[in-house]
């Protein structure tokens, strides 16, 4: 490539840079923020006024152990995100940042939890029992997006759905069934459940998607450059294999060697073919 042809790129990667800076400073805090407005947010179902529900203590366990997770799993890494050799401006946006998403995740719980009763505590059980058995699980960044997914996924399911057909005043044959389910066991047990409006559905769900969404935009390390995605994602196996048993490394390093044997047998092969 001559000389005078660089400048014609030099745009497009002040471009990337600038959407990269963009996304990081201004769309992930309003993403985040706004998860954590919607997450307390309920419609009545009779006057339909707007109410916000501050997130139960319990939630901001679960956004504590989930924000462990993102740490474990590759999502955050929190070295690169608080360095030395940043300016202490942009530290403090990234701090602003993780701030928003702890929030954020609390009112993700928030939205999908029941508001009283027992069934908040077996929802807030079901939540810490999956969280507290990941963290001795092996993740990546892509297979804690997923497992998330299906985890609010279900929680939506079971709260916005099913339990929102139960407690309706129309519930129809569902609250039937689940009246003869629980015949003998007081309503008291259970909790009365206020029922909202179906938009509190709509809303939960809205709030749900741009969560995940926002956890898709997370950059691993802010200052990460595409060209240098190998060498992170290099560096990304070393740590796993490091996390492994014994057991499991001398079995991957067996296979390494296996594979690598046999290719080099190959080569050997073809040239003395040649």
């Amino acid at each position: 490539m001559r000389d005078g042809d660089a400048p014609v790129f030099e745009p497009m990667n002040n471009r990337r840079d600038s959407n990269r800076l963009l996304v990081r400073h201004l769309l992930l805090p309003t993403i985040f923020l706004t998860v954590a407005l919607l997450g307390g947010l309920r419609v009545a179902a009779e006057t339909g006024a707007f109410l916000f529900l501050a997130p139960p203590l319990v939630a901001l366990v679960l956004a504590v152990l989930l924000m462990l997770l993102f740490a474990r799993g590759g999502l955050v890494n929190l070295r690169a995100w608080f360095t030395s050799d940043h300016a202490s401006l942009t530290n403090v946006s990234h701090a602003l940042t993780l701030l928003a998403l702890f929030f954020a995740s609390a009112q993700a719980f928030n939205s999908v939890l029941p508001e009283s009763g027992l069934f908040r505590w077996l929802f807030a059980f079901f939540f810490l029992w999956t969280l507290w058995n990941n963290q001795f699980a092996h993740f990546d960044a892509r297979v804690t997006l997923r497992s998330l997914a299906a985890l609010f996924g279900t929680a939506f399911v079971l709260k916005h759905m099913l339990l929102a057909s139960i407690y309706a005043p129309d519930g129809g044959w569902l609250k039937r069934l689940a009246g003869a389910l629980v015949e003998g066991v007081t309503q008291g047990t259970f909790g009365v459940q206020e029922s909202f409006a179906p938009a509190t559905g709509y809303i939960s769900f809205f709030t749900l998607a741009l969560y995940v969404l926002g956890l898709i935009l997370v950059p691993s390390a802010p200052d990460t450059d595409e060209r240098d995605a190998p060498q992170h994602e290099a560096t990304s196996l070393v740590s796993r294999y490091r996390q492994l048993p014994d057991g499991e490394r001398a079995l991957l390093r067996e296979e390494i060697l296996r594979t690598e044997r046999g290719r080099l047998e190959d080569e050997i092969h073809s040239t003395r073919t040649d």
